[in-house]
């Protein structure tokens, strides 16, 4: 099998790994890359959203088998395109993709199909926001309706933040066209889960659960970032909960979405809020998240490749196979991560982390005059699996 990953971070070197060691695969190439990826794939010079420029390459070179990192290209519809071309491209097309490209359908999505998630509201108008988020009182979640490179979430821990985070979307413009819609809704309190499902119509195989850890600074504070890292599984989530998450949201999304014309292929990725009332959904995405593919790659068994294009072709597995014990993941993140990153730093020390239960998956690394230097806010994600999280 011949392999293409697309994308150019951390989640697709992860990816790009667990697909070089299924057995069967030949040659693994990522469109862009990095410099990690350079090492055990063959790094093309097309860029994640050159649709066109893909499915020439995966055409010509007859591409058995690729793998959608980003939700960028999956919302401009790449996984059609493929398709159209007679290509095997596992995601989610573009009609299903608008689970993660505008969150305001998302929401009325669950509401629509009674889905437990928070009370909200979608609003244009600045004043209208405003009101409802003193209606709903502090603690108050203020996202932007597109997508915001992972930043346009705001938790605001009292009302004059709510305002300004509003103010900055609507009135000022600061996520352009993916903020001109913003979504007002009730703070949730609890543990965040991650859930993924492999999916196909109105299949799923569940991943482990994993959980992130988003805010920028030691002792969960600071500013929400993309993710600063990640385990699997999340000790105290049991089969028993897995079920719960399957049957009252994994499955009512997929039928609601083949329901509404728009049936789902791919990873569905549910962020969780586990509250007293049960688990409640915070945001869904259409692809494997990042940081948690770099802990959930390495425990995952067996041919994750066959998977993977079994899933783009409609079969599902009753379970998917998963090796006993944790994974970690660390995010090594630029200095002024997230809002003002520093780029063109020397990355040393990477060949010296070696072992059998650790890798070191670059997100934003280059070669730059014979030297790795950073390309991004987060630079590496630094994995480790044992028994437990302890070892």
């Amino acid at each position: 099998m011949k392999a293409l990953v697309i994308g150019s971070g951390a989640r697709e070197h992860a990816l790009a790994w667990a697909l070089r060691r299924s057995p069967g695969v030949r040659d693994v190439m990522v469109a862009p890359g990095n410099a990690g990826t350079a090492a055990i794939a063959r790094n093309l010079d097309i860029k994640a959203d050159d649709l066109a420029g893909l499915v020439e390459f995966a055409r010509r070179e007859a591409v058995d088998l690729t793998v959608v990192g980003p939700e960028g290209p999956l919302i401009l519809g790449v996984v059609d395109r493929f398709r159209e071309a007679g290509l095997v491209c596992y995601g989610p097309p573009r009609a299903a993709a608008r689970l993660e490209g505008s969150k305001a359908f998302a929401k009325e999505f669950m509401q629509r199909h009674r889905i437990p998630t928070a009370e909200f509201a979608v609003f244009e108008d600045a004043d209208a926001a405003k009101t409802f988020a003193r209606k709903l009182g502090a603690p108050v979640v203020v996202k932007a309706d597109g997508l915001a490179a992972g930043k346009g979430v705001v938790v605001a821990a009292d009302l004059a933040e709510a305002e300004r985070a509003i103010d900055d979307m609507l009135v000022g413009g600061r996520f352009g066209a993916a903020g001109r819609r913003v979504v007002v809704e009730e703070f949730l309190d609890g543990e965040e889960v991650s859930v993924h499902a492999i999916c196909a119509g109105v299949d799923a195989a569940l991943l482990p659960a994993s959980q992130d850890h988003k805010r920028a600074h030691d002792g969960d504070r600071g500013p929400n970032t993309g993710g600063m890292g990640a385990i699997a599984p999340v000790p105290w989530v049991t089969a028993r909960d897995m079920e719960a998450v399957r049957t009252n949201i994994i499955m009512p999304v997929l039928r609601g979405m083949r329901d509404e014309g728009a049936p789902f292929t791919g990873t569905l990725y549910v962020g969780l809020m586990w509250t007293r009332m049960g688990p409640k959904v915070l945001e869904f995405n259409v692809r494997f998240g990042d940081p948690e593919t770099e802990a959930l790659m390495p425990l995952l068994a067996g041919d994750v490749a066959g998977l993977l294009h079994d899933a783009a072709r409609g079969k599902i597995p009753a379970a998917i196979t998963t090796r006993a014990g944790s994974a970690a993941t660390v995010v090594v993140a630029s200095r002024g991560y997230p809002e003002h990153a520093e780029t063109g730093v020397a990355v040393e020390g990477t060949d010296e982390i070696r072992g059998d239960h650790v890798a070191v998956f670059h997100g934003g690394t280059r070669m730059q005059a014979g030297r790795m230097v950073s390309s991004g806010g987060r630079i590496l994600a630094v994995s480790a699996w044992g028994d437990d999280l302890r070892g």
